[in-house]
């Protein structure tokens, strides 16, 4: 693998905003992406299937990136923290299979962008709550944690746009929404 640089970095402008809009979750054992030559995911996996869960409010997602110059390693390290408002049976029970699995994750942001989270290893959720609050205007919900650790960073999807993360892959996934209200 070359380490040379091949790219210069342009101030850009100032016309993004922080946040997420969505995530998407798919079961670890889905089959593996197509990328392009710069690791941008350009197919799914055929047949696979995600589950949109919608966002508003306090949900990001951060990337660390690990490096040792004494062992020659680095690794990058995938955080995403998600609050989901409003108690339900259905709810918990799902809550309960992505704590007991090892999802891929799809988070898209409010700039069009959509990034692969887990992409080899999964997403392990690492903590969370279930709430019901104290006073009438606290959380009564969830707060969730996932990490996990990547050779490569969260790989961009090709073509996400606002209105659909998958607009221009190969293999799109079928989007299973949610039914809570």
């Amino acid at each position: 693998m070359a380490c040379n640089i091949s790219l210069g970095y342009n101030e850009p402008c100032k016309d993004s905003i922080a946040g997420l809009t969505a995530v998407y979750f798919m079961n670890y054992n889905t089959g593996s992406f197509t990328l392009n030559a710069t690791d941008v995911v350009t197919a799914f996996p055929s047949g696979s299937t995600v589950f949109k869960y919608e966002l508003k409010g306090t949900n990001g997602y951060v990337e660390t990136v690990n490096t040792s110059r004494d062992n020659g390693t680095t690794f990058f390290s995938q955080a995403l923290s998600l609050q989901l408002k409003k108690l339900t049976a259905e709810a918990t029970k799902e809550l309960k299979l992505l704590a007991y699995g090892r999802p891929k994750i799809i988070v898209a942001d409010r700039n069009g962008n959509a990034l692969l989270v887990g992409r080899i290893e999964g997403a392990d959720m690492t903590g969370g709550t279930i709430t019901t609050g104290t006073a009438y205007g606290d959380l009564s919900g969830y707060t969730l944690a996932f990490t996990g650790n990547e050779v490569l960073p969260a790989n961009f999807i090709s073509g996400s746009t606002l209105a659909n993360p998958f607009a221009a892959v190969s293999f799109p996934p079928t989007i299973v929404y949610g039914t809570n209200s």
